[in-house]
């Protein structure tokens, strides 16, 4: 604001850190030099703006930037650029699911037909999750159509559309485009209208599979807000068949890592945590004792060696600006369609009926599934108590 200086903030692990301040004088020649580079209108100061800069043009790397203008208080408009190509598909084992999630998300998406989706909020990588699926997916026999905003990862044999509301390619218009075009799985960047969603359901109930992202905080949110959507519970039941939940914590910098072997009253501490995700009404109740002493027992036989946990921390070093993190994974919960969940569905349960239905059956919590990488070495307790 005012004569402050300007400051460049880069986001890295998801956590935004001062890169460089210069001068409050050189604030719009800046801008309006980022405006140029994209293609938007300078002399419109009043209204955000949306646009891309091929890099390739201004300097010899190969990456596209998005970028989007808000005008704030002042008379002064921020600048948000974002890297989009130059993303490479990650494979579907390598984004950090465990094995029994991997086996019933290979299971759901290797059906012919059916409904997939994968929620959670605006960075938490479900795109990045569906690509790393259709990479899975993706064989000559099989024709697979994605509309994206915009299309962040390129992939060989993928026909991706960008979807562009200005010029009336909205995400449903798309989706009716790819059903004339002879698909065998479709990909639908975001359920944003009931209108996408409705095409989505009848597409994945006439022989197409249907793969697409949700935002929500939950697996079980999702099927309320779907229902909330004015979907018909018919055909949504008939068409769903499993729902990815993720969030990206900060993982443990490999560098400085040092292990060590914890205290009784740590793992009790972490068994506690775990079993009460089981309990209805969870965070208002303690789990029973016996639940508690057989977890730790299954985890001795799954996570120690010569009888002794190990876990790590990470005290900082260069290599992770002495944060103690470095990169990141996915934490992840994922409910399938069982014919509990469907009747469920039919009958329009709440959000909480279904969670603890679909824990009944099998279902990790994210923070379950967090604590489960503890006890493997990724990532601490700080990252995973607030999932």
């Amino acid at each position: 604001m005012g004569k402050q200086k300007v400051v460049v903030r880069f986001r890295k692990d998801g956590v935004l850190s001062t890169y460089y301040k210069f001068p409050a004088k050189y604030r719009a020649v800046f801008v309006s030099r980022i405006k140029v580079m994209a293609h938007l209108d300078i002399s419109n100061k009043n209204n955000p703006q949306d646009g891309k800069i091929n890099f390739r043009h201004f300097a010899p790397i190969d990456i596209e930037l998005r970028v989007a203008t808000i005008p704030t208080a002042g008379g002064i408009e921020d600048v948000v650029i974002r890297i989009l190509s130059g993303g490479k598909c990650m494979p579907v084992n390598a984004i950090g699911l465990s094995s029994n999630n991997l086996d019933r998300l290979l299971d759901s998406v290797s059906r012919p037909h059916g409904l997939f989706l994968v929620c959670g909020p605006t960075g938490s990588g479900k795109s990045t999750t569906l690509h790393s699926v259709l990479n899975y997916l993706n064989a000559t026999e099989r024709k697979i159509w994605t509309a994206e905003d915009p299309v962040e990862i390129t992939q060989q044999g993928l026909r991706q559309v960008e979807v562009n509301e200005k010029v009336g390619m909205t995400f449903s218009k798309a989706m009716r485009a790819f059903l004339r075009a002879d698909p065998d799985i479709i990909m639908i960047g975001e359920m944003r209208d009931s209108e996408t969603a409705s095409v989505a359901i009848e597409a994945s109930l006439t022989g197409h599979l249907v793969l697409s992202t949700l935002h929500t905080n939950s697996a079980a949110e999702s099927i309320v807000r779907l229902l909330d959507m004015d979907m018909d519970p018919f055909n949504f039941a008939d068409a769903l068949t499993g729902i990815l939940s993720q969030r990206l914590v900060k993982t443990l910098c490999t560098s400085c890592k040092k292990p060590y072997h914890p205290e009784d009253r740590e793992l009790e501490f972490l068994a506690v945590e775990y079993c009460r995700e089981a309990v209805p009404d969870g965070s208002r109740a303690d789990p029973k004792e016996e639940d508690v002493l057989s977890q730790l027992s299954e985890w001795k036989t799954l996570y120690t060696q010569k009888d002794e946990f190990t876990l790590y921390k990470s005290p900082g070093c260069l290599d992770c600006l002495e944060t103690g993190y470095r990169g990141r994974m996915g934490v992840h919960e994922l409910i399938m369609s069982t014919p509990e969940i469907k009747k469920m569905i039919l009958r329009r349960a709440p959000a909480s009926e279904i969670h603890y239905a679909a824990i009944t059956t099998g279902m990790r919590t994210r923070k379950q599934d967090g604590i489960e990488k503890i006890l493997l070495g990724y990532t601490d307790y700080t990252q995973i108590r607030t999932l």
